[in-house]
């Protein structure tokens, strides 16, 4: 009976602390917005290219320009949050990447959607 006891509690011991579930161990840092969007670039600007897509998203990507982003008001993802999207848009199949790029209808990768915005433009709350 005490092996099993012991057994069983060394099997809850070895699970995750709170927080470390899907950061993979990284402290909770919030993600910069310019070095963020200026990765983002790169990101598109290269798969753009790879992919031979033509869009108006695709030509302001690969411009000597900086593309300016911001977050809405009120949402704070993480450098995680950051990391997992560009990873996404890395891998992401040229038909994808087309979806992501549309000069209309374009769609965002779920990884990238850190703030979904409701009808009136505002970031979504709990299970609205």
């Amino acid at each position: 009976m005490r092996g099993r006891t012991a057994l069983i509690l060394s099997v809850l011991c070895m699970a995750p602390t709170a927080g470390d579930i899907g950061s993979c161990g990284q402290e909770a840092v919030a993600l910069d917005a310019t070095k963020f969007f200026a990765n983002k670039q790169f990101v598109d600007c290269s798969r753009c290219t790879d992919c031979a897509i033509f869009t108006q998203a695709c030509v302001r990507a690969c411009q000597d320009i900086a593309v300016v982003g911001e977050f809405p008001e009120g949402c704070l993802p993480l450098v995680h949050d950051g990391e997992v999207c560009l990873d996404a848009l890395d891998v992401a199949s040229c038909d994808d990447y087309a979806s992501y790029t549309a000069d209309e209808g374009a769609t965002i990768p779920t990884e990238c959607d850190f703030c979904p915005l409701d009808a009136n433009g505002q970031p979504k709350r709990g299970d609205e």
